[in-house]
Parts: C-alpha cells; sequence; structure tokens
C-alpha cells in the first residue's frame, strides 16, 4: 500500500514584483536576472502571514479532494521557517482548519515536500492514518539579505499542498541528506543570552551558486534516472516532470542529460521565482487545475536543497481529469 494524491491546492500572495521593480532598489536589471535565472517576477508577501497562505492552499486542497478538515488524521507542513518557532506552521494551520488531528513541520529547505510525502507515506502504510494534509510553504523574502543581488532575486513566497489517502499511487520514492552547511545556509538569531561569548551571525541565506548548481544538476539527474527504474518504468514512460523550480539553467542542464522528452518538463519559474519547498506543489497544483493530468499518467517529482537534501518520487495519477479553466482561487 502506498498513497494516492485526491486533491491539490495552492495559494500565494497578490504582490507580484517583477526584475524591474527589483532593478529600482537593487543593483540588478530585467536581463541579468532572467538571462541567468529564468525568472520574470516573483509574489512577496507585504502582508498577512504565511500561516495564512497555508491554510488557504490547503483549504483548496481539501475542496478539491472532497475531504473535510475534520477528517483529516495528520496534517505535515514542510518549511524552512514559518511564522513562529513554536508553535509549528502545521498546528497553525491546523487551528484554522478547525482540524483536530496532530500536526507537526518538517524542514529540509527545497527538498520538504518530497521528505514529507515521506514521512507521510510510513503513516499510510501501517494503517495509522486514511487521510493525511501535506503542505509546503515558504515565506523566503523574509530570509533573503535584499542586499545581495545574486540571492535575493532567485526567491518568492507562496504555499502549496495535497490531500493523500491511501491508495497505490506512489510508485517508488526516495529522500536524501549529505551533510554540508558551506554550499547553502540560513544561521538562527544567536539571542541575547548575557554569558554567551558568540560572535553575531549573518541571518539571511548564504549560497555558493555554482557548487550548489553543479549539486543539483547530479542530483536531479541520478535520482530521476533511479527512482524511474525502481518503479519499473523506462524513461520513456514519464508523462510529465515536475522538477523543483531553482534555476531554469538547471532544469535545462538536466533535460540533456536523460532520455526524457524535452516537452515534457513543466516549469513556472518565470512568475513565482523558487518557492523553496512549495514550488513542486504549487506547480502540481496548476497543472491539476488546468486539466493537464489524466487518469493513469506517470509524474516524476524531483528536488534538491540546503542540507544538503535530495528527493525524487514517481506517481501515477489517479484524479479524474478536471475541467479545463476551473478557477484555483475558488475555495
Amino acid at each position: 500500500m502506498s498513497f494516492n494524491i485526491i486533491g491539490t491546492g495552492s495559494a500565494y500572495p497578490e504582490s507580484s514584483k517583477t526584475n524591474d521593480e527589483l532593478s529600482l532598489r537593487i543593483a540588478t536589471s530585467d536581463e541579468w536576472i532572467s538571462t541567468r535565472t529564468g525568472i520574470k517576477s516573483r509574489h512577496i508577501i507585504t502582508d498577512g502571514s504565511l500561516s495564512d497562505l497555508a491554510a488557504e492552499a490547503a483549504a483548496r486542497a481539501l475542496k478539491d479532494s472532497g475531504t473535510l478538515a475534520q477528517d483529516l488524521d495528520l496534517i505535515i507542513c514542510a518549511t524552512v521557517r514559518g511564522d513562529t518557532l513554536t508553535p509549528s506552521l502545521a498546528c497553525l494551520v491546523q487551528k484554522k482548519l478547525a482540524a483536530t488531528c496532530p500536526a507537526f513541520d518538517v524542514n529540509a529547505a527545497c527538498t520538504g515536500f518530497i521528505y514529507a510525502l515521506d514521512v507521510a507515506l510510513g503513516y499510510l502504510a501501517r494503517n495509522k492514518a486514511k487521510k493525511i494534509l501535506v503542505v509546503a510553504a515558504e515565506a523566503m523574502s523574509k530570509l533573503v539579505d535584499w542586499n545581495d543581488r545574486s540571492t535575493c532575486v532567485l526567491f518568492g513566497d507562496g504555499a502549496g499542498a495535497v490531500v493523500l489517502s491511501q491508495g497505490d499511487g506512489l510508485l517508488s520514492i526516495k529522500i536524501s541528506a549529505s551533510g554540508d552547511e558551506n554550499l547553502l545556509r540560513i544561521d538562527s538569531a544567536a539571542g541575547n543570552c548575557p554569558f554567551s561569548e558568540d560572535s553575531p551571525v549573518n541571518p539571511y541565506l548564504q549560497m555558493n551558486g555554482k557548487e550548489v548548481y553543479k549539486f543539483a544538476v547530479a542530483a536531479m539527474c541520478g535520482d530521476l534516472a533511479e527512482m524511474i527504474q525502481e518503479a519499473g518504468l523506462t524513461q520513456e514512460d514519464i508523462d510529465f516532470v515536475l522538477p523543483h523550480q531553482a534555476n531554469l539553467r538547471i532544469i535545462e542542464t538536466a533535460k540533456g542529460k536523460l532520455g526524457i522528452s524535452a516537452e515534457k518538463y513543466r516549469s513556472n519559474i518565470e512568475h513565482f521565482g523558487n518557492t523553496s519547498s512549495a514550488s513542486i506543489p504549487i506547480l502540481l497544483d496548476e497543472l491539476n487545475r488546468a486539466g493537464e493530468f489524466k487518469k493513469g499518467q506517470v509524474l516524476a517529482l524531483t528536488a534538491f536543497g540546503g542540507g544538503l537534501t535530495t528527493g525524487a518520487c514517481v506517481i501515477k495519477w489517479t484524479k479524474e481529469t478536471k475541467s479545463k479553466g476551473n478557477d484555483k482561487n475558488d475555495i
């Protein structure tokens, strides 16, 4: 027994900032950003909270699945940092939905959604849960240094969610970690303990872009090939590839190293930027609501992120095809 995805949802701030708007505040340009990343704009939280976005995405996923919040057995949230260190983001979502089930967070940076799917699999396979809500939500605009043009232009805010039920839709899944704090990190606040001799820290994202690029391409190609084989399929059997939306160049490079047709890759990075763990479920919901998926088709998901972490899975789509033009803002 594995799981089926029975509902999807997403939410993101109304405020969207273009490259040109960023160039008014940062020494950059639309040409500099778009040619290096494929990003044209990104959504930024200017008011409201991350937990509001997470709950909104969750409510849409619940409606899409025909599930009541009171019928959930577990809520798992993937996030680098929620509104508060405690309560967890998952507990805040539980409150906003008026659910009553256990709730907790996982942090695997940009790979968090796939990590959360793997955790959910354990509960469903052991018959400890029948309906699980997985939400990935990130406010990366609060974690980047807006004086560093090499990183702040890459990221956006948003949330994506899925409802899982027991089933046989998951064909294979892999998560991995290779601890390394040098390539990508965000330091915690040092606190104000009067006895501490710690030096002040940089509380913003720090990244070695070139090394992360090489790691990402290798991870995408290796993990996808391995999980497709483990699922008993060939690369030609894959109908859609939904990669983590970190950088269009990474995706394009990976395309050339795999035997999956280029037209099967999907991307929305142009208007969202890198929303960390939320990028894959936001893209998944966008495609679901556009009626792109047909029952029985095979999806390959792959992600990489700080940790360093990686993850990939192959999923058979078990939902009936949605009518195109479905209003994604309908809750």
